[in-house]
């Protein structure tokens, strides 16, 4: 039987049984480092899906007045006004029924992008940490992912981050114009739509901006997002040339405007392609590495498990979830 790694056979050459003890010891050490977090650090921090409760608290009233104050405010809003308007019926539901359901759609999307490495991806710290805090960068890989097939999705990396968008030179280098212009015509358009409904959301989105641009960004990865940029671009240049869609995500990973540890996680969007092969654009059919069918079916899956506990054991989830997050709840 073929097992998925870690649980492959052993091999049988000396040097490669012995590559294979420090993976495995790489990936048990991973999974250690897993469970530290969410027993004694979450025990000691009580801060269960900090980020998420910035996408959960979405005030259109005061959409950027906590942005404004700090950038690392509790509840502090980031991102473009059309994110706000796709958030903020998550404020409809309970804080716990919320980050709940949020942390099991993030974990399908871990393994729909995983794929037979779930596990082996699992034990990597970035991914606990985007688990633990629940911010968008795995949203965001899924997007890249899709994107390739559906260019449109790029609007939701746009729109949250903004400068991953360097990603987008993929189509320009190889003139895919037509992808291009439905990436950035799509997000063109849901911004000309909100800039009319709402154009006092822009101006307070610039001013929150520069009104946080220098904040320290502690424990944020080296070098700034000046200097991650432009290698992003040479990257993703190099990789639309030699037919290297891995290259995409990892561009993308290198232009966030903050490189936090979690915000590694983006580049996960590139193991779908990278088990085409490393060219795997020279391939047929290559875009559909990343099938948005396989994708609903694990995500309703996750979401459909997360919910029946959710619904016979309310209590359970409830009082776990408050204490996990005690630490900034209203």
């Amino acid at each position: 039987m073929d097992l998925p790694p870690p649980f492959e056979a052993l091999p049988a050459d000396r040097r490669a049984l012995r590559l294979r003890a420090l993976r495995d010891g790489l990936i048990a050490a991973g999974w250690l480092t897993t469970l530290f977090m969410f027993t004694v650090v979450l025990s000691v921090a009580h801060s269960f899906g900090y980020d998420a409760y910035s996408y959960w608290s979405v005030d259109l009233n005061d959409l950027y007045g906590r942005a404004m104050q700090s950038n690392f405010a509790v509840g502090a809003f980031r991102y473009t006004p059309p994110i706000a308007y796709v958030f903020a019926p998550f404020g409809l539901m309970t804080w716990w029924l919320f980050v709940w359901l949020w942390t099991a759609l993030s974990f399908a999307i871990v393994a729909w992008l995983a794929g037979r490495w779930t596990l082996v991806v699992l034990a990597l710290p970035p991914v606990a940490l985007e688990l633990y805090h629940g911010n968008v960068h795995l949203l965001i890989a899924a997007a890249i992912a899709l994107g390739f097939r559906f260019p449109w999705t790029w609007s939701f990396v746009i729109l949250t981050k903004i400068t991953p968008g360097v990603g987008l030179l993929w189509f320009a280098v190889r003139r895919e114009w037509r992808s291009f212009a439905i990436a950035l015509g799509a997000t063109a358009a849901v911004c000309l739509v909100t800039l009319v409904i709402a154009p006092a959301y822009w101006a307070d989105f610039v001013q929150s901006i520069v009104s946080n641009v220098g904040e320290p960004q502690y424990f944020s990865i080296p070098p700034p997002a000046p200097i991650r940029i432009p290698l992003a671009a040479l990257l993703v240049i190099w990789g639309a040339r030699t037919d290297r869609p891995w290259t995409v995500p990892i561009a993308a990973m290198l232009g966030l405007p903050i490189l936090w540890p979690h915000g590694l996680t983006v580049a996960l969007a590139a193991v779908p392609f990278l088990r085409r092969g490393d060219r795997a654009a020279a391939l047929p059919g290559w875009e559909r590495a990343a099938d948005p069918k396989r994708l609903l079916l694990i995500a309703a899956l996750s979401l459909g498990i997360a919910l029946v506990i959710a619904v016979t054991a309310p209590d359970v989830v409830h009082n776990i979830i408050d204490w996990a997050s005690s630490n900034f709840q209203p």
